[in-house]
């Protein structure tokens, strides 16, 4: 069986020196906020060409912190309309409506799925503050084309970039990570983090991560629990200075792909630019996904589905149920992410094309 994503093979090079951290954790006995949060907070800033990253607890909270400390700071009020892609995964929906905000869903360009630029200023209002852009399975979305539209409208940009380890910046705006298993840069549970230039909103994120508090015991603002695990963020220094490795595999893996798939029932997605993309997924689509779904299983091939329901028609958003977005609603319909990561051998992906293209 190929797997999905074969985690304890991708984490298994690292055993020993997981083993090591975890030895050094346990002796030196600080187990929140420690030097190994410090150490990954620097290395990931350096690495982002950000001049702070804030650790959090998870990808979700590092939106719903970026939002928070924006209404705080008076960038946003509660209330505020944010532009949002409408085939994001749920989380990024969450973090508004968790932020009293109010989402306003965009529908995405089919080929790429981030979402479609030339869609998003009819649906900006008065009441519009913020668009909350997503680099979709590891695809920058068209940065200069949004940055135009924010800076007409006077908007915050957010970006949410869980899934996008390894990206290049453009422009000047915040980042929300997360380091889920799964994801190119993944700790051993969950994690996240933020990484921005601005002073003031990092002072801001590093103060409400934690009960909204520089100092013991002194509350300066209304703030929560999110703080990046110690031990994970050791895991994580393990695996940084990987990244960038991992992310190339990634690249041959999706270029073989987009190459050598050749059925005429397959639709590829569209990557005209690799040094855009990490390929956190490579996302095919087909009329008949879940009959294609069996069938690779049944030929020792496991995919999954990135995501069977979009947000606007999830039972807990039953809000905007109502509201008519077909193009996102025919990528949910057809979407199917096949294996790909750095463990994958190259029989294993000439086994996965073989095998699509005899489908």
């Amino acid at each position: 069986m190929i797997k999905f994503l074969d985690l304890q093979k991708l984490n298994q090079p690292f055993e020993t020196q997981f083993l090591s951290k975890t030895k050094e954790f346990l002796n030196r006995g600080w187990y929140i906020l420690g030097d190994e949060v410090k150490q990954f907070e620097q290395s990931f800033a350096k690495y982002s060409n950000a001049k702070y990253c804030i650790g959090v607890g998870n990808g979700l909270e590092a939106l719903v912190l970026i939002l928070k400390a924006y209404i705080q700071l008076g960038k946003l009020q509660k209330g505020d309309e944010v532009i949002v892609p409408a085939n994001t995964y749920i989380a990024t929906v969450l973090a508004i409506l968790e932020a009293d905000l109010v989402p306003v869903f965009v529908e995405p360009n089919i080929g790429t799925y981030n979402i479609n630029p030339n869609l998003i200023s009819e649906k900006i209002t008065p009441k519009t503050k913020a668009i909350l852009l997503v680099h979709l399975y590891g695809q920058l979305a068209e940065m200069n084309s949004i940055i135009a539209i924010a800076e007409k409208n006077n908007l915050v940009i957010v970006e949410d970039a869980a899934q996008g380890h390894g990206l290049p910046f453009i422009g000047n705006y915040p980042r929300a990570f997360s380091f889920y298993p799964g994801k190119n840069l993944g700790a051993l549970g969950d994690g996240g983090a933020i990484t921005t230039n601005d002073d003031q909103l990092a002072e801001r994120l590093f103060s409400i991560r934690n009960y909204g508090s520089n100092q013991k015991y002194h509350n300066d603002y209304i703030g929560v629990n999110s703080r990046l695990d110690e031990l994970q963020a050791a895991f994580l220094n393990v695996k940084l200075p990987h990244l960038d490795t991992e992310n190339e595999a990634r690249k041959l893996v999706a270029k073989r792909y987009l190459s050598e798939i050749k059925n005429a029932k397959i639709v590829l997605p569209t990557c005209e630019n690799f040094d855009i993309h990490v390929f956190h997924l490579f996302v095919i689509r087909t009329e008949n996904r879940d009959e294609l779904q069996a069938y690779l299983l049944k030929n020792g091939i496991e995919t999954l589905i990135h995501y069977p329901i979009p947000p606007h028609k999830q039972k807990a958003l039953s809000d905007f149920n109502q509201l008519n977005l077909p193009i996102t609603e025919k990528i949910h319909r057809e979407v199917l992410s096949l294996p790909i990561s750095s463990v994958l051998t190259n029989e294993e992906i000439s086994n996965i094309i073989t095998t699509l293209n005899c489908y």
